[in-house]
């Protein structure tokens, strides 16, 4: 049950926007009782935190699937997130980042679903710059602080991006950021 309320919310969230969908609609479209919802999440906002949650969860294990491949050859690590982020960015109905769509939405910074993204931008910027560490760089917390900014950019710039375009543009984006930091 609550697999199924969490399943169609972020369905919802993620293509209308959290602020757009009512409790009512989830209901409705989950087809089941209110009393169900409140039986999982006992409010609205901690429903909105489970939804950024589980796309945490999902963004980090592709993360982790890429980095296992390569673990060790750092630089084609980086290089694989670059091609797996722009097919990311380039698949049909892609609305943006969850993470970025929500804190946009939520300007609390005290907001349970602002927490979550703090800390999915954190962990990203934790993993780049581990990156740039194995590759040796005189300045890894810069290149990660660039190439997160880069990134969450690509993230809501894909709806400007040509088709077939996000994935030249990250790599070689991610390739000038390597021989800029180098």
């Amino acid at each position: 049950m609550r697999q199924r309320i969490l399943e169609t919310a972020s369905s919802l969230f993620y293509e209308h926007g959290v602020r757009a969908i009512g409790v009512d609609l989830v209901v409705e479209r989950a087809g089941i009782a209110k009393t169900s919802l409140y039986r999982h999440f006992r409010t609205k906002d901690e429903l909105v935190a489970a939804f950024l949650e589980r796309e945490d969860a999902a963004f980090w294990q592709a993360w982790d699937d890429v980095a296992a491949r390569h673990r060790d050859d750092p630089e084609a690590e980086l290089l694989a997130h670059m091609g797996w982020i722009a097919e990311r960015v380039a698949r049909p109905g892609y609305r943006g980042c969850p993470q970025i769509n929500v804190a946009a939405e939520f300007p609390e910074s005290g907001h349970p679903a602002r927490q979550v993204e703090y800390e999915h931008k954190r962990e990203m910027r934790r993993r780049i710059q581990a990156l740039g560490e194995r590759m040796q760089m005189a300045d890894p917390a810069g290149f990660s602080a660039s190439l997160s900014v880069f990134i969450n950019g690509a993230f809501v710039s894909s709806r400007v991006l040509d088709p077939g375009e996000a994935k030249p543009v990250l790599a070689d984006t991610a390739a000038a950021l390597l021989s800029a930091y180098r």
